[in-house]
């Protein structure tokens, strides 16, 4: 894979013919209990595989801790929500390394196979594919909500819920169906990762802002600045390559959360098959745009957010 294209992960093609896939992805902590850091680190890290269309094997944990400050029986339950995603995953979490450090950080080296046929990436996406992902947007507004003691109790579960969800069977589900291309969603968040794909394609897209999905409450902290800094950069970074149309700044930092294991954005001319892929899996979805041949690398954005009032 190039690197230029900022593919999720790399894949290097084995004497026998097989993809290696690999990746690594580690950070600070975003939610206050230690095993749900350690599943969501581990998910998160496991998405990039999953990304490029492949299938974890194998795992190595990457850790700082700060061992006069913290005690190395929290450090063990981190540890153990890696271990216990990982299995799910059917990946083997064989080693890694640990160091001392100030700040908490944790994450993986994942490591997977893929047919190298039907590797999916994210500079492949041709003009007139539909747009479509597999989880709702906020996970960083809420996770900054936790931090600020702005979050309410269902919003701290169901974040949670969404970041330790693994993306395999909407991975499976976009490469039964012969998707074009695909990313995950993260620290970019959704336009970020949208606009490094259709940089990397040579086209452009149309996002129907009405059609992407949120979770609950996530507007309202939006239009109360309870917003990462994450967020902010990613506006800021999106603005020559962004046509915002009537969406408000709220509105604006929502659809640019930087996201923790957020969906698959997936694009696909054959947007029938890949539907009845993801819904005979169980897998939400949303349809939120279209890819255009005009404008390479731009977004225009049509449409309100749901549930942010206007002004």
């Amino acid at each position: 894979m190039a690197a230029e294209t900022g593919d999720d992960a790399a894949v290097y093609l084995l004497p026998g013919g097989q993809g290696l896939v690999a990746t690594v992805d580690f950070f600070t902590p975003i939610v206050d209990d230690a095993y749900d850091w350690g599943r969501i680190a581990a998910a998160n890290a496991f998405s990039d595989v999953y990304a490029m269309g492949g299938r974890p094997a194998i795992a190595l944990n990457v850790a700082s801790w700060p061992v006069d400050d913290l005690p190395l029986e929290m450090l063990a339950r981190v540890l153990q929500g890696g271990q216990d995603v990982a299995r799910a995953a059917g990946a083997v979490v064989v080693g890694g390394h640990t160091i001392t450090d100030p700040e908490p950080k944790y994450g993986m080296v994942a490591l997977g196979f893929v047919d190298p046929a039907k590797v999916v990436r994210n500079s492949t996406a041709p003009a007139a594919a539909r747009l479509f992902l597999t989880k709702p947007l906020g996970l960083g507004i809420i996770s900054t909500a936790i931090k600020r003691g702005r979050a309410a109790p269902e919003q701290v579960v169901t974040a949670v819920e969404t970041m330790v969800t693994l993306n395999e069977a909407a991975s499976e589900a976009m490469v039964e169906a012969g998707a074009e291309a695909a990313t995950d969603v993260t620290g970019f968040g959704l336009l970020g990762h949208l606009q490094r794909m259709l940089d990397a394609s040579g086209v452009g897209a149309i996002v129907d802002a009405a059609a992407v999905p949120f979770l609950d409450g996530v507007l309202q902290l939006a239009v109360a600045d309870v917003v990462p800094s994450g967020t902010k950069r990613n506006h800021a970074f999106l603005r020559p390559f962004t046509d915002w149309g009537e969406l408000t700044q709220p509105e604006q930092f929502a659809l640019a959360d930087a996201q923790t294991s957020g969906g698959l954005l997936i694009a696909s001319t054959d947007g029938e098959r890949l539907v009845a892929a993801l819904t005979q899996r169980g897998i939400a979805w949303a349809e939120i745009g279209v890819t255009t041949a005009t404008d390479p690398g731009r977004i225009a954005l049509t449409g309100r957010v749901q549930g942010i009032p206007p002004g």
